[in-house]
C-alpha cells in the first residue's frame, strides 16, 4: 500500500511510522487511520518487525487529534462509505482499538497531542514526550467524547480522580505533569526525541522478541483477569515462546558467556 498521509520508515528490526500532515497539526482522518490500520497490521504480522515508534512530523504536534475541518466540510455520504472501510471502527484503530498488536509500541510525542492525538499516544506502551508537549482531551468542549480509549485507558494508568479531573475539565497536561501523573516515561529536549526513542527500542530488543511479546500478552490479557486467574493461565504467547529457538538460545548464550542470537522464532 502507498502512504499518502503517513511515512514509514524501516531499520532492521525496528518500524517507524510519522504522521505526515504537519499543515494541520498531524491531524487524522478516516483516509489516515485506514493506511494505520494497513501499517500496524503488516508490523504484527512481518516476523522481521520486533518493536514500532509512532511519532508525528514537524516540532509542533504529534496530533491534534480527528479532523474536524475535514468532517465538517466533507460529505456525509463520503464519510459514511469511508469510515466503514475501517476495520475497527475508529479514528485512531489502527493502534489503540487493534487488540492483535502484540508486539511493543513506543509513542514519541514530538509536540501538542489532543484528543485522538492524546488517546493514540496511550495506545503506546512507552511514551517519550518532548519538552514542550502538551496533553489534552478537549472533547466536550467540542461537544464530543473520547471515544477513541481515552476514557478507559487514562483511568486505567492514573488514579481515578485525578483521570476524572482531566477528563470533565479538559485541562491541559505538560510533559513532566504527564511524567508525574505516570503515563508519561521521559521528558527530554525535542533535539533528542528520536534518538531517546529509538535507544529504549534498542534495549528493547536485546530481549528475545518472542519473550517481549509473551509479557505483553501477559501483561494486557492478565489485567483483565483476577490475579489467581492469571497465574493460572498458559498464554498464548507464552506457550509458544516455551517452544521456540529463543527458549533455548537464552540459556546456551548465557552459558557460553556470549551475546544471544534472536530469531523471534
Amino acid at each position: 500500500m502507498d502512504y499518502k498521509y503517513i511515512i514509514v520508515e524501516k531499520k532492521e528490526h525496528l518500524t517507524i511510522v510519522r504522521l505526515n500532515r504537519p499543515e494541520v497539526r498531524n491531524a487524522i482522518n478516516p483516509y489516515v487511520s485506514l493506511e494505520l490500520e494497513d501499517v500496524f497490521h503488516e508490523f504484527e504480522n512481518d516476523s522481521n518487525a520486533w518493536i514500532a515508534i509512532v511519532t508525528g512530523v514537524g516540532d509542533k504536534a504529534f496530533s491534534a487529534g480527528f479532523d474536524l475541518k475535514w468532517a465538517a466540510t466533507t460529505s456525509i455520504e463520503e464519510q459514511r462509505e469511508v469510515f466503514s472501510k475501517l476495520k475497527y471502527k475508529a479514528v485512531t484503530g489502527g493502534l489503540t482499538f487493534n487488540p492483535n498488536i502484540t508486539k511493543p509500541v513506543i509513542s514519541a510525542v514530538n509536540g501538542f497531542a489532543f484528543g485522538g492525538g492524546f488517546e493514540l499516544a496511550l495506545g503506546g506502551d512507552i511514551i517519550i514526550a518532548a519538552e514542550h508537549a502538551i496533553f489534552s482531551l478537549p472533547e466536550p468542549l467540542v461537544g464530543r467524547v473520547p471515544t477513541e480509549g481515552g476514557v478507559h485507558r487514562l483511568v486505567r494508568q492514573i488514579p481515578y480522580h485525578l483521570a476524572m479531573e482531566i477528563l470533565f475539565t479538559c485541562r491541559r497536561i505538560t510533559a513532566q505533569e504527564g511524567v508525574d501523573l505516570g503515563f508519561v516515561n521521559k521528558v527530554v529536549p525535542l533535539d533528542q526525541l528520536m534518538a531517546e526513542a529509538e535507544k529504549i527500542a534498542n534495549v528493547i530488543m536485546g530481549g528475545s522478541p518472542l519473550a517481549i511479546r509473551a509479557i505483553k500478552q501477559m501483561v494486557n490479557d492478565g489485567l483483565e483477569m483476577t490475579l489467581r486467574n492469571a497465574f493460572n493461565t498458559m498464554f498464548p504467547l507464552y506457550d509458544k515462546f516455551t517452544k521456540s529457538h529463543d527458549f533455548i538460545e537464552g540459556p546456551k548464550a548465557f552459558s557460553e558467556k556470549r551475546k544471544p542470537v534472536w530469531k523471534g522464532e
